[in-house]
């Protein structure tokens, strides 16, 4: 956090108005401190509680405000609930987490999305049952279903506004509700689709817009804060269920089904062939959802993405810039609430790592690991992580200069720092009028001056065009066409409205 708090002044030039931080509360850090110990405390590899404390005073005076990561679908097993929990099948803590007999044989089948079998259940001998974890084993699942956790859940949020935070992104909040027979699901619902996964397994419990309408009425609607959802298994259909503002439960929701677009069913995380009809498809279809109410988000890279410019443009080093610039454009030309992930803003691009000895992360370890058990074909798995793959592609450490370690630090980063740090960070790119960085500083700048970039209606232009995605923004009779082209050679447009007297405004 005081690497932080000394790049502050930084982070205002951006022109950026609020930030997410991803979780720094106390964890033993499983999975990147998503493993949560101790709700109101500090990791202490980040700081203590007065530099949080000083970080949210100077982001305030700088006129910025502060998103928390709200993680409540599970804990740690490191958490005092869970330590009591598991001690006893009587004991008062029991019903915070979701414990099976296994007198009742073993429960049917859910994903633990971190474990090189997959299963989300493991075997507890202490009081000989199951515990569920949707995701890694130290990471188990709070029993939302018990009203005792809701409330201890929901003085904790209150804690943190009450300190001065702006909101929450929750994270997989869809998942909080589970029906707690767990019935046997059967194949054929899984393979529906590829986001039947999320939706007949985890995201669609019979309480969770109950439990979201409480946690509004009892926390949310007292405060001035934001609140957005992680949107794991959200459709274009089922949107408006979180974020239509009647219906009092969030603010904002991002979904995947952008970033999904591109993976080869019943791979992990490889990338095939995709179309830019198909992908412009995916964002025109989303801003319709919110064309009369809720309000949409958009991104193209965070903590759990590859970084954009390999993933979506080009990041050969001759159209690395210029990939940057136009991903910034679309993002930042869209209606809804843009999130734009930091490094992008200077164009930082995938890690792609070798060795599977470099990885960190705790989805790519065991996904290699069930490779490797499975007889899988561990060197095209290392191919497959360097452009689709891998999260640490988007964690790798900040490159502000071309210091050892890009001067993120002079110790051991957890990370290897991308060779390419020479060339691109964030100090070279200060006072060069053309760099992606001042490109985006600009793009900011022009998007808050224009209200028909952030309200205006959009229209889709030549939707059939393979290589161009073109669009109108429209707001009281103003108009502003945005043009971007997904090739690495030249292309033709025709432009389909009038344009004498009009300017290029970047």
């Amino acid at each position: 956090m005081k690497g932080i708090i000394s790049k502050l002044d930084y982070i205002k030039s951006l022109g950026v108005d609020i930030i997410w931080l991803n979780p720094i509360y106390s964890s033993p850090n499983a999975d990147n401190g998503y493993d949560i110990s101790d709700y109101q405390n500090i990791m202490k590899e980040f700081g203590t509680m007065q530099d949080f404390d000083a970080l949210l005073k100077g982001l305030h005076q700088r006129g910025i405000k502060l998103v928390m990561d709200l993680v409540v679908n599970h804990s740690s097993d490191e958490h005092k609930w869970f330590q009591e929990s598991r001690k006893s099948r009587d004991n008062p803590y029991r019903d915070y987490y979701h414990w099976w007999p296994a007198e009742k044989g073993k429960p049917a089948f859910r994903p633990g999305a971190f474990e090189a079998d997959g299963s989300g259940w493991r075997y507890d001998k202490t009081t000989d049952s199951y515990y569920l974890h949707y995701f890694n084993f130290k990471q188990p699942d709070l029993n939302w279903e018990n009203p005792k956790v809701r409330q201890e859940i929901y003085s904790m949020m209150r804690w943190w506004l009450d300190k001065g935070i702006d909101g929450f992104r929750m994270d997989v909040i869809p998942f909080i509700s589970k029906d707690t027979s767990f019935p046997v699901i059967t194949q054929e619902e899984l393979n529906k689709n590829y986001q039947g996964r999320w939706d007949v397994y985890m995201g669609s419990g019979p309480h969770l817009h109950e439990y979201l309408q409480e946690m509004n009425r009892e926390v949310l609607s007292k405060y001035d804060c934001i609140s957005l959802a992680e949107g794991a298994g959200m459709l274009t259909s089922t949107a408006l269920n979180f974020v239509d503002a009647d219906r009092n439960e969030l603010n904002m929701g991002y979904h995947f089904e952008g970033t999904n677009l591109g993976y080869i069913p019943g791979y992990f995380k490889k990338m095939g062939p995709y179309s830019l009809v198909d992908f412009k498809k995916i964002y025109s279809d989303w801003d319709a959802v919110y064309q009369t109410k809720g309000w949409g988000t958009i991104y193209l890279g965070n903590h759990d993405q590859p970084r954009m410019t390999s993933r979506w443009g080009n990041d050969a080093p001759e159209y690395q810039s210029f990939s940057s610039k136009l991903l910034t454009t679309f993002l930042l030309s869209m209606r809804g609430t843009p999130y734009y992930y930091n490094g992008d803003e200077i164009g930082m691009v995938n890690a792609k790592f070798d060795k599977i000895e470099d990885y960190r992360d705790i989805e790519t370890l065991a996904e290699y690991e069930r490779l490797q058990k499975t007889g899988g074909d561990l060197k095209q798995f290392i191919e497959d992580q360097k452009t689709g793959g891998a999260r640490d592609n988007g964690r790798t450490p900040f490159q502000w200069n071309a210091t050892p370690n890009a001067g993120f630090t002079e110790g051991n980063p957890w990370l290897k720092v991308h060779p390419n740090h020479l060339t691109i960070n964030a100090e070279s790119q200060e006072n060069d009028a053309d760099s992606t960085l001042n490109y985006f500083r600009k793009l900011v700048q022009l998007r808050k001056k224009e209200p028909i970039l952030i309200y205006g209606s959009y229209t889709l232009l030549d939707e059939e065009n393979e290589n161009i995605y073109a669009y109108l923004r429209e707001l009281n009779g103003r108009k502003i066409l945005v043009l971007l082209n997904f090739t690495s050679q030249e292309a033709l447009f025709s432009i389909p409205i009038a344009v004498e007297g009009a300017k290029i405004l970047l």
